[in-house]
């Protein structure tokens, strides 16, 4: 039986995890030795001497290798590995994770799914084709905010779902997003990919249904204009970010190709008639996400989207009010997503170690790269609605075999 493939057989030892890809984000292998389910990080795999020192900082007893193949070919016996946590950049998505699948190893994939609608479709085929676990970390979906906006849904609070709007206030965008490989489109497509594929899924998640047609626009209006750049590839993120990088036009360093939009916004039609839109600004002053959900009976509003943030429901009729009818206060970590970190992979270790059904599917990821995908095309071609490409019902047909 391979490794997450449907149904699991009886495990006497911890799942063998490697960690691939050791860059800002791979961090979230740290939460492996807390999970549920027994299992240890026992290798690494990164392609830069620096990648492979900070892990070998954050997991001494593990094994060190320099390129995925290296790791594949050192599987032997009970050395076999049973799963691994990729976080290398989303270029590189497809063709580790195809390497992987086809080992019959278990993939953790950190979000987006690929760059294009044709990579994520390939990374699918080779799930489905090797029956290998696969699972996308979209973890926003364990987030409180996302996770209370759903109950309210579901109690049936707004009534159907009819509209979905969100704004993205990225405040700290020049940091996170045009000092490094995030700020050139060869290796992102588009910030509405990558970064707005956690809201294109939250949307999906929201009115329970796909989009099928989008409209695209925006402009790369600010970090544009900035002529201080730097080469210095071996650098993190955590290594540059500051509070005090402010206002926007000061900031220095930027990757050498910056060439993603730092404006956009995208219309979406669902396959339910739902209506949705999404918008993102990497220079504001604060950063979090405003969901308004509106619906045959009232419509909800986050304000703030960590603990201390509140979820507003208005169902009943009257003037303008600041106050919801019903409010209710958002949990979890108070700055960030550690906790939905935390879940996400106890969520995917339990999936390979015991077949456990998951709130994230790969249909929906790569859904979500679909709609962000075309949506970016559209963006660059005159804002001309394109229509989201069908998955291979062959492929389809697999994941819902298996109840993903």
């Amino acid at each position: 039986m391979k490794s997450g493939s449907h149904g699991t057989a009886t495990r006497t030892r911890p799942l063998r995890v490697a960690a691939v890809g050791l860059g800002a984000r791979s961090g979230i292998a740290a939460h492996v030795a807390s999970a549920p389910d027994a299992a240890e990080v026992v290798a690494l795999v990164d392609v830069t001497d620096e990648g492979r020192d900070r892990g070998r900082m954050l997991h001494p007893t593990a094994s060190v290798h320099s390129s995925v193949a290296e790791l594949i070919a050192a599987q032997t016996g009970d050395r076999r590995i049973d799963a691994a946590i990729v976080t290398t950049p989303d270029d590189t998505h497809e063709e580790v994770a195809v390497a992987l699948l086809r080992a019959g190893i278990a993939v953790y994939l950190e979000k987006p799914l690929a760059i294009s609608v044709e990579g994520a479709d390939r990374i699918l085929t080779a799930a489905a084709e090797t029956g290998t676990g696969l699972y996308v970390g979209h973890n926003y979906r364990h987030s409180s905010v996302v996770q209370t906006m759903r109950s309210v849904i579901e109690r049936g609070e707004i009534g159907e779902v009819r509209a979905v709007w969100v704004r993205h206030f990225v405040g700290n965008g020049g940091d996170y997003y045009f000092k490094d490989w995030h700020a050139d489109r060869t290796r992102t497509n588009s910030l509405l990919l990558q970064k707005g594929s956690h809201d294109i899924d939250v949307i999906h998640y929201l009115a329970s249904g796909y989009t099928r047609r989008v409209v695209g626009m925006g402009e790369l209006m600010l970090y544009g204009g900035i002529a201080d750049r730097h080469s210095g590839s071996s650098r993190s993120m955590p290594e540059w970010f500051s509070m005090d990088n402010w206002p926007p036009a000061a900031h220095t360093g930027l990757n050498p190709v910056v060439d993603v939009e730092d404006v956009s916004m995208m219309l979406m039609t669902l396959d339910n008639g739902v209506l949705a839109s999404y918008q993102q600004c990497h220079f504001t002053p604060d950063y979090w996400r405003n969901y308004t959900v509106i619906g045959t009976e009232g419509r909800l509003e986050n304000v703030g989207d960590t603990a201390g943030g509140v979820v507003k429901v208005w169902n009943r009729r009257h003037e303008w009010q600041m106050a919801g009818d019903v409010e209710y206060p958002i949990g979890g970590d108070a700055s960030g997503h550690v906790d939905a970190d935390v879940l996400t992979i106890a969520e995917f270790l339990a999936h390979v170690a015991r077949g456990v059904p998951t709130v994230v599917s790969p249909i929906a990821a790569r859904e979500a790269v679909a709609a962000g995908a075309m949506a970016a095309a559209s963006l660059r071609d005159g804002s001309v609605p394109r229509d989201v490409p069908p998955l291979d019902p062959g492929v389809e047909g697999y994941f819902s075999r298996i109840g993903r």
